[in-house]
């Protein structure tokens, strides 16, 4: 009995490992991905104040668009660093923040928390729609996009200042 256990199990190991490997091979295996024509998907959001403002609105700028959420405990230190960013660069490039399906009061009371609220343009998804329309899948994500509306960096996960200062350059070069 003894001998048919230790088949069992054997067979439920390589198994496993089989398993593993198969389902790792098709995993992202970068946490971003520079494009070079693909479009940034047109949204139509509202900021704290109600205005609704739409991709066409940036024509001609350089945008960093990140989404965020309170729930997220790698967005709160990021947020801190965008905004830091977005004063350092000033009206060469736009930072704007999506909050995901959270209310206004929930965003907003966050946003003032850290002190950022006025830093940077802070736009509401009721419907998660942008996140899904980049294919997100992490959190924070945040998209570069160039003043012809293509995204030339897809970085998914937080970062830092530095990194984001890096990823700007990069995006006005």
């Amino acid at each position: 009995m003894s001998k048919v256990f230790a088949i069992i199990i054997g067979v439920i190991v390589v198994g496993a490992i089989g398993w593993l490997v198969i389902s790792n091979s098709n995993a992202p295996k970068k946490t971003e991905h520079q494009t070079q024509s693909e479009r940034v998907p047109d949204f139509h959001l509202q900021d704290y104040n109600g205005k609704s403002l739409s991709l066409g609105d940036f024509h001609g700028k350089s945008l960093a668009i990140n989404s965020w959420a309170a729930w997220c405990p790698f967005c709160r230190k990021e947020l801190s660093d965008f905004a830091k960013v977005q004063k350092e660069f000033g009206d060469r490039v736009i930072i704007i923040a999506v909050d995901r399906a959270e209310t206004l009061a929930v965003a907003k009371k966050y946003t003032d928390e850290l002190g950022v609220t006025n830093g940077m343009l802070f736009l509401l998804d009721p419907s998660d729609s942008f996140y899904q329309s980049i294919g997100g899948f992490s959190m924070p994500e945040t998209i570069f996009v160039d003043k012809n509306s293509n995204i030339k960096i897809h970085k998914r996960g937080p970062m830092d200042s530095d990194e984001i200062r890096e990823k700007i350059k990069q995006l006005l070069k």
